[in-house]
């Protein structure tokens, strides 16, 4: 499989060999869900928080009678079919929600998310982000080249985030360039992971050389 690479102008800058382990793997949605339901349980803080009949304040006299009212019998006002009573099986902070995903699953689930966006055209590869000069308004040219280049045109004035860019290592002018535009979130390559793929449409790798080797040696 080759893939075209880009510059920062929106011109070809060559082709780049795709290895088959990383972009040529089957759709494996029950995998996929896994791991993504893995990791968006990982990220709960587990601080909700209820209390039961016994933990509400006040309730501590019957509120009527037992016979003779005609009334159905109670013996505290803050049984769970009472307004202010406690709460029946609601999120305790004691509940732990981690999961473990092995490295090999999440490496797993990673290339068939891949696989699945370069089948669909929606990987971009560019050969480097350099920014001369910390500027949002270059950075807002840069995505416009490349959006004309590619077809892909709201990568460049879509409101949500529609780009996810991928760099291969820091690069503070590139950062804090391209962080203000609303169409794309950064990340760097060595934290790529299927849940945040999956919520972007695009996906952007620069320095596909190097990141390629990086991304083949997560699956060893």
């Amino acid at each position: 499989m080759e893939a075209k690479i880009y510059n920062q102008k929106g011109a070809e800058a060559g082709t780049i060999s795709l290895p088959e382990k990383v972009f040529g793997v089957k759709w494996r949605a029950d995998l996929v869900h896994q791991v993504v339901e893995g990791m968006r349980s990982n990220k709960r803080a587990g601080t909700a928080d209820t209390k039961d009949r016994g933990e509400v304040r006040g309730g501590g006299k019957k509120p009527w009678k037992q016979k003779g009212t005609g009334r159905a019998r109670h013996g505290s006002s803050r049984s769970p079919i009472w307004v202010g009573g406690g709460v029946t099986h609601g999120p305790l902070s004691a509940k732990n929600y981690k999961r473990k995903i092995s490295k090999k699953m999440r490496a797993q689930a990673l290339f068939s998310v891949l696989s699945k966006k370069w089948k669909d055209g929606e990987i971009i590869f560019v050969d480097s982000l350099n920014m001369p000069a910390i500027k949002t308004k270059d950075a807002i040219e840069v995505m416009k080249k490349l959006a004309k280049a590619t077809g892909l045109k709201n990568i460049a004035t879509s409101k949500k985030p529609k780009l996810l860019t991928a760099l291969f290592a820091r690069n503070e002018k590139a950062e804090k360039s391209f962080r203000n535009i609303s169409s794309l979130e950064i990340v760097f390559l060595k934290n790529l992971n299927p849940l945040e793929v999956l919520n972007h449409q695009y996906l952007l790798i620069e320095n596909p050389t190097e990141s390629l080797k990086f991304l083949e040696s997560r699956g060893k």
